[in-house]
């Protein structure tokens, strides 16, 4: 028998086209524990953003998409930056 699953709660900062693509640059997240940064990405419809460039950071720290979520988090999503 297996008990109730635990849930973490995160923050998600989008920045640039993320959070015109979100819909707003602050969201919140009830997410399963271990969950990875790729699995929220994925959650929130961003994946193709990983082979564009988008750099992530947990708590102003960069990580890696395989990095798995704390409750309490705050993720930050940047998409590449392009100039002319």
């Amino acid at each position: 028998m297996t008990g109730p699953t635990q849930r973490i709660e995160v923050s998600v900062l989008a920045f640039g086209p993320l959070s015109e693509r979100l819909g707003g640059r602050e969201h919140t997240y009830e997410l399963p524990d271990a969950t990875t940064v790729r699995e929220l990405i994925d959650q929130v419809e961003l994946s193709e953003w990983i082979s564009f460039g988008l750099t992530v950071a947990i708590n102003g720290e960069r990580c890696d998409v395989n990095t798995v979520l704390s409750d309490g988090d705050e993720v930050a999503l940047l998409p590449p930056v392009s100039g002319g």
